[in-house]
This record gives structure tokens, sequence and C-alpha cells, in this order.
């Protein structure tokens, strides 16, 4: 796929697979097209069915049929990966920690997979946790390339409880690249709402706010072209429109269904339930809603918390949410929804009894979704933190760039595979993001699980993650021990921001392996 309007040095991916075997040399790993392994995985064109249209997107597909991928604790991940696309494609595989070579990074790990061969992957899993698998080649992933991965504790084999997953994303009739140009042109047809605030106010209740037309709230003469957004959090005629979303998608899918067809899951009155969301969307961050029902958050991006109850979660892309919940005795339905943020669009599933009437759901709620913030962040407290040291080394890395000029960064610096940061292996590493932006975004880690311990400088013990929301105007800092060598991606998972330059990577001294 040729994406002219994307440099090698915006974005990861775009690379050809014969550039990068040249490059890297053609790894043992690859095997023609019919790999036989554990389990065959196969990055395949599907027809999706939204809004009553047909269209043709990307899937992984197994086999035997079953959607994504169900591993065991302590159990080896062995699976061949096929590319039966005619263009080139890499899976990663989201919140595990494989030997870097098998990250599915492009330029860092692996070449991409050429049409027509397979990868043979093989590493252990050292973690169990709700995890997931998506493309990083191109804007491949907005094109619904992405699937859960689950990893069972077998320790929890003989809970009496229904497992439930779902996987979110949003959706584009347009190609992926259509869109990414506009917002590179300051095409307005891409931008989604915004809300002129102080950064102090973006936990604000945006329930009486009046639903956006789509073109965002500012009036053209709000533009704020280049401008850095102020810190002075005193004067809110000071502060730039803050914008929550770049896009206005066209449907928000919950397991590849929108809520005028949502999936009804069939459940037993009174049953336990274990839900496992994940937030595959490229660029849409989410409040899940339980609407009646209460719940118990169990763990973020598969690391264990103290639980937390409620019925409303923050959801950032490509993080996931582990929620234990009791239904009510009696026959009953019971959806469970993800609210855009500062909008009022919403998708989700249904939970029924066998005999309960199932209503339709609206895809438009009456009241806006309020913005993420870090309350929630904030009350997380990890079963398992990371052993009690003083860093080893920091990096302080600034978010930066602006939606109006879409060119996004980290120290006002695209990607340069070249310039990575560096790190030694057995020291513990701190990150300081300073996000200097008017958007949030959504900071992941590759190859490893950080902890959040502190937030504009104030120490706690927080969670353990790979991916964590840095909000306008607000600063995060994740620390994280140098265990597992190699050269690994460091980005906003905004997958538009990410393209437009907001990417670098973390490199180990000595490495020598791809991308070293």
């Amino acid at each position: 796929m040729n994406l002219p309007v994307l440099s090698r040095r915006h974005m990861l991916g775009l690379v050809s697979a014969s550039a990068a075997a040249g490059a890297f040399g053609l790894p043992s790993g690859y095997k023609s097209a019919r790999a036989a392994t554990a389990k065959a995985l196969s990055v395949s064109s599907r027809v999706l069915e939204v809004n009553g249209k047909a269209v043709r997107v990307y899937g992984l597909a197994r086999a035997d049929g079953v959607w994504g991928l169900y591993e065991e604790l302590g159990a080896r991940f062995q699976v061949s990966l096929t590319n039966e696309l005619d263009t080139e494609t890499l899976i990663h595989w989201h919140g595990l920690t494989p030997p870097s070579e098998q990250d599915g990074v492009p330029e860092l790990s692996q070449p991409a997979l050429p049409p027509g061969q397979a990868y043979a992957y093989d590493f252990l899993h050292e973690r169990a946790g709700t995890f997931w698998m998506h493309s990083h080649v191109g804007l491949q992933e907005q094109k619904q390339l992405a699937a859960p991965l689950i990893v069972r504790d077998p320790a929890e084999a003989g809970r009496d409880e229904q497992e439930v997953v779902i996987l979110l994303h949003d959706f584009a009739f347009r190609e992926p690249e259509e869109i990414f140009m506009e917002l590179r042109h300051g095409g307005r047809m891409a931008m989604g709402g915004g809300h002129e605030a102080p950064s102090g106010e973006h936990s604000m209740d945006m329930g009486n706010a009046e639903p956006s037309m789509g073109m965002g709230n500012a009036e053209p003469s709000m533009d704020m072209g280049n401008a850095e957004p102020s810190m002075d959090m005193g004067n809110a005629a000071q502060q730039p429109m803050v914008h929550f979303n770049d896009i206005d998608y066209d449907a928000y899918l919950a397991n590849d269904r929108t809520l005028a067809d949502p999936e009804v899951v069939r459940v037993e009155p009174g049953g336990r339930i274990r839900l496992r969301i994940i937030n595959a969307a490229a660029g849409t961050n989410f409040l899940l809603d339980l609407g009646t029902l209460q719940g118990d958050l169990i763990a973020v991006d598969g690391n264990p918390i103290v639980p937390i109850s409620g019925s409303q979660f923050d959801l950032a892309i490509a993080q996931r949410l582990d929620i234990r919940l009791a239904l009510p005795a009696g026959q009953g339905a019971y959806p469970l929804l993800a609210r855009r943020e500062a909008d009022t669009a919403q998708t989700g599933i249904v939970l029924a009894t066998k005999t309960a009437p199932v209503s339709r759901v609206s895809e438009r709620a009456h009241l806006k979704a309020r913005p993420l913030d870090l309350d929630l962040e904030a009350r997380l407290v990890p079963l398992v933190p990371l052993a009690v040291r003083p860093a080893d080394r920091t990096h302080v890395l600034s978010l930066t760039g602006s939606h109006n000029a879409y060119d996004w960064g980290i120290n006002e610096m695209g990607f340069n595979p070249d310039n990575p940061l560096f790190v030694a292996e057995g020291e513990r590493v701190e990150i300081v993001l300073p996000n200097k932006t008017a958007m949030p975004h959504p900071i992941h880690l590759h190859g490893h699980h950080f902890q959040v311990v502190a937030f504009d400088g104030k120490r706690f013990v927080g969670a353990v993650r790979d991916t964590v929301l840095v909000p306008p105007d607000r600063s995060v800092t994740i620390a994280f021990d140098a265990d597992n060598p190699g050269h690994w991606a460091f980005h906003c998972h905004q997958l538009y921001h990410m393209a437009a330059g907001m990417f670098t990577s973390i490199r180990y001294e000595g490495y020598e392996g791809p991308g070293g």
C-alpha cells in the first residue's frame, strides 16, 4: 500500500518488505505461506456490514473459526502468522512481552511480512491478562485489523463465571489515508468535537452540553494555529480550544456490530460475569457505562488491581478493563455501553437472560459523555507493584504539536529510528510525559509493563500498565524495569497522532538485533 503523504521518518510500517529484508536479513522465522505450528493465524480481507452497507476491511482469522487467540499462562505462544493480503503487513502482540525480534514492529523488530509469506512466533507466556493484537503497518489498524488476545490463568479455571470479551472500534467508510490527508491539510470534514475550557476543567460533567454537529464547537475565528496551550491555569481566556476527537466516524463498533444490531450475549439470571473489554479504536476514547449494573474493576491492561466498584470507568485508546459483576435474579436485559468521550455517540452489547425482551438502544445518547481525566487513574492500586527503588535514569519527553497543523511529535520531533532513547539492562527507568498540546494522548510502551508513579510531579503508587492517558496540560510519570533487551516502540496510540510523528523508540545499550 502506498501512502504518499507519510514519510518514513513519520511512520513505521511503510518500508517495503524487500527493503526491510535487505536491512535486517531475511529472518529464519519466515516460512512458506502454510507453515504449520500450534495455531495458524492469517491476515486477510473480509466483508463487514455497517449501517446497512457492505464494506471490505481487514481481519485476523483462524482456521477453526475462533475469533482471537486464547492462551494459557506458563504455556508457549506458538503461532504461525500468514499474510493473505496483497500488501505487506505485520501484527503486534499488544501487552505481551516477547523477545524484541518477535514484537511485530517494522524497522524495529522484524521486516514487514510480504504477501503469501508466514512468520513463526514462539515465546513463553509469563503474564496472564486481557491483551490484544493489531497491525503496526501503515494505517491498517483503522480497517479493523485487530482482535482479542487473552492469556488465562489456570488458577482461575474453576471460577463460576461467564467470560464476555468486548472489542471496541471506530469505523469510517473513507480510506484511512484519505482521513489522514484531510487532517494533515486542515480538512474540517475530519475534525471531531472540541470543548473550550481551561485545562483544570477537563473532568467537568459534559452532560448538559449540546451535541456536537461534527465540525467541532469552535468558530473559524477560534483557530489557534500552531499555538501551544497556555500553562496558566487561572485564566480561561488564555486557554486554547481543547479537542477530544479528531475524527467524526461513521460508526462505533462493539465486536464488529453497532447498536442498530448489537451482539446479544445470553446469560443466566443471577449469573456471575467477567468482562474483558478492549479499546481497539484508532482514534476514540470511551467512557464505559454499565447502566443499572455495578461491577468491580479488577485489572487494567491485564494487571490486577485492588478492586474498585462502580458503574462507569474510563477506557482510553489501547487500554483494557477487566470487570466482574453479578447479575440480578430473574429475567432481564442489560446494555453495556461504550460512550465516546465528550460526545453523544455510543456503542455496546447487551447481556440478556433467555426469555428477556431486548429493547432497541439508540446509537446516540441524550447527553454527552464527560471527557476522560485522571480521577480513576489516581484511585488504582496495583496488587503487584514494582519493587521500591530509585530511578537510575530519567527521560523527559514532552508531547508536542497541534491539531491544526497536525504535526505531532515528542520533544518537537517526529520518529527517527536512528535517534532512540537509551537505557541499560537492569536499570529502573522513569519517563516524565508533560502534555503541551490541547489533546489527550494515550501513550504505549512496547515490551514492558510500567507503573504510573506521579501526576504533575506529585508521587504516588499507581497502577501497572502498558498504556496511560496523558490529558492536556497534565504531566504523567511512569517507571519500568529494563528487563527485556531490545529496540522497542514508544508512542501515542491515537493512530493518526502516531502517523504524524508522535513516536520514538527505546533501545538497550549494546543491543545489536534488528533495528539496533
